[in-house]
């Protein structure tokens, strides 16, 4: 009876071993669309949160002061009671808080997701730069 040696028992041939080129450019040309894709969605994150981030945050920051500055235009007015009226009706048409989709929005919420959303923008440049060299 004739068996096989145990050297090529249960091995396949070496030839098979070897990726073939299609498969290598396929694996590569994947690749290279996975790293576009989230090059593109890191950049796209961080040219929005570029451009909210600071609307946010001067909203928040103008919301803050308002009431103070209009508080001291009240005092400055103190002479003139009509003045004065006028000023204190401003004064209570600023609301402290508003409340948008179940989102409650306040100058401190707003000053603070301006902050969220720099500090957004510079992981998405960090991991978009990450991506650009993978691409």
């Amino acid at each position: 009876m004739d068996q096989p040696s145990n050297a090529s028992y249960g091995r396949a041939p070496l030839s098979s071993n070897k990726p073939k080129a299609s498969d290598m450019i396929l694996l590569s040309m994947l690749r290279t669309t996975i790293w576009a894709i989230c090059y593109f969605v890191f950049y796209f994150v961080q040219q929005l949160a570029e451009l909210l981030a600071p609307l946010l945050l001067i909203a928040g920051v103008l919301w803050k002061v308002l009431p103070a500055v209009i508080g001291s235009l009240t005092h400055a007015a103190a002479a003139d009671p009509q003045a004065r009226d006028a000023i204190s009706g401003v004064a209570a048409a600023i609301p402290s808080h508003l409340a948008v989709a179940g989102y409650d929005l306040t100058a401190s919420s707003l000053i603070w997701d301006g902050i969220l959303l720099m500090a957004l923008a510079a992981a998405g440049a960090t991991l978009a730069t990450i991506a650009g060299k993978n691409v």
